[in-house]
């Protein structure tokens, strides 16, 4: 209870990781750093294509350019953890978490509503990457590793910050938070859908 309790009022999730996925015996370190590898480096390549699409916006610019750095700065210590461990990285694979949430995004209408869309969308996988890293920092028996998770954990919730931060800085509050609203409610219902998946971060 104070888990979801916890992910409910810092994050906004509405639901808590599948107890499936946090059977972290069964889990296996070679896929599941190998899908957060590249969790990292999408991660750094949807921020660069935010900085091409609203080169216009100077504070994104600004506070995304940095974040790619850390992003690719990430993805290289997951694979330094893959290689020193003596596990390979093995081949990117569909994300259905991340292309389920793409599809809720408003594809036609203003553009200030794809804008804010996109944004909230990067907001939702930081969060709930940050819960899953939690996850990991708290359950794995390795104790380098929660150390290793706990500090992606709190990267991730600086991010996940930003994307809302920036939403707010160039849409009205309001409207920012309603439509966060429906992304949550979604993102529950999501994952009450997807067959949890312990090679996979989400």
């Amino acid at each position: 209870m104070e888990y979801s309790q916890h992910t409910k009022n810092i994050l906004g999730l509405q639901l808590p990781t599948d107890p499936r996925w946090a059977n972290l015996d069964y889990l296996s370190l070679e896929e599941i750093l190998t899908d957060h590898a590249y969790c990292e480096q999408k991660a750094a390549t949807t921020c660069i294509s935010l900085i091409q699409r609203y080169s216009d916006k100077v504070d994104l610019v600004n506070e995304l350019a940095p974040i790619v750095a850390e992003e690719w700065g990430h993805f290289r210590a997951v694979l330094h953890e893959i290689q020193k461990r003596g596990l390979q990285l093995g081949k990117q694979r569909k994300d259905e978490y991340v292309n389920r949430l793409l599809e809720f995004q408003r594809k036609g209408g203003h553009p200030q509503d794809r804008f804010l869309d996109q944004l909230l969308t990067m907001a939702l996988i930081e969060a709930r990457s940050c819960e899953r890293f939690k996850r990991l920092s708290e359950g794995l028996s390795d104790e380098y590793l929660r150390k290793f998770y706990r500090k992606f954990m709190e990267s991730e919730a600086g991010h996940y910050t930003l994307f809302i931060t920036l939403a707010e800085k160039y849409i009205d509050k309001t409207i920012v938070r309603n439509r966060w609203k429906e992304w949550l409610a979604f993102e529950a219902k999501l994952m009450k859908e997807l067959t949890p998946r312990q090679d996979r971060i989400h």
